[in-house]
């Protein structure tokens, strides 16, 4: 075994850059957009009425498609998930010759192959984790809204709040405070998870090793090299996440 190579990173040090870049911009983006359809899909989950017709209904047209949904997702890998939207969904909408959105007039012909052919990985990398993330984050939610006393949502509906207005003021900000842990855990699976996307051709860490060992015909230098970033990046998000904890924990305890 030789030594390490260091002139192949120094060589291509741009490349690894762009592609910690591409990783930071995806996990950042599919983290918020990821979290905020998770909760819809939680809240959605946990929709009911006591009685009358909206029973029936949000039994059968929102929770039962949010039990499937989320089912779906997470019994199937995410690798599928991501080649799908790449070659099957993403077309669907905006492929240039009858995408939906092509057809309908609302995208041009120009546009939509600008799109796909300039931010094509990037766009599939993003919806494909977002829903795949959307489906994990919706029964964290869930968890964290179920903890909470049932006493308070009837309290501030005894004072006459409302339901959104309980979730918002009451119930979310408590339930956030238990699940910051898990959904931290989930943000560092997405930093991990998007380098999945690099066989449909997005240009993040795991395309630049790849890159670099198919030029050298050398897997060590590389792969070792974005392990390290890998790291590097998720330790850093859980240093994040355990000062958002103790900032938390501090204004809880004033």
């Amino acid at each position: 075994m030789t030594g390490f190579r260091w002139e192949i990173i120094s060589e291509y040090a741009p490349l690894f850059m762009q592609g910690a870049l591409m990783t930071i911009k995806c996990t950042i983006i599919c983290v918020i957009l990821g979290t905020t359809w998770g909760l819809l899909l939680g809240l959605g989950r946990m929709a009911h009425a006591e009685d009358g017709p909206w029973k029936q209904v949000l039994r059968y047209a929102v929770q039962w498609p949010v039990r499937i949904y989320v089912s779906a997702f997470r019994g199937t890998p995410l690798f599928v998930q991501i080649m799908v939207v790449h070659f099957a969904l993403v077309p669907l909408f905006i492929n240039p010759r009858d995408g939906m959105l092509v057809s309908s007039g609302l995208m041009s012909v120009d546009f939509a192959r600008e799109l796909r052919s300039e931010y094509g990985a990037f766009l599939s990398c993003v919806v494909a984790i977002t829903l795949n993330a959307g489906a994990y984050v919706s029964e964290i939610f869930r968890a964290g809204i179920q903890s909470i006393d049932k006493g308070q949502m009837e309290a501030s509906r005894a004072l006459g709040m409302g339901w959104g207005k309980t979730m918002r003021k009451v119930i979310l900000p408590q339930a956030f405070r238990r699940i910051l842990p898990p959904l931290g855990n989930n943000a560092i699976a997405i930093v991990k998870d998007s380098s999945l996307a690099s066989a449909i051709g997005l240009a993040d860490l795991a395309y630049a090793a790849r890159t670099v060992s198919g030029a050298y015909a050398t897997y060590w230098e590389p792969y070792l090299t974005i392990s390290l970033v890998y790291w590097v990046l998720t330790f850093l998000l859980s240093l994040m996440v355990q000062h958002m904890e103790k900032r938390l924990g501090k204004s809880d305890s004033h």
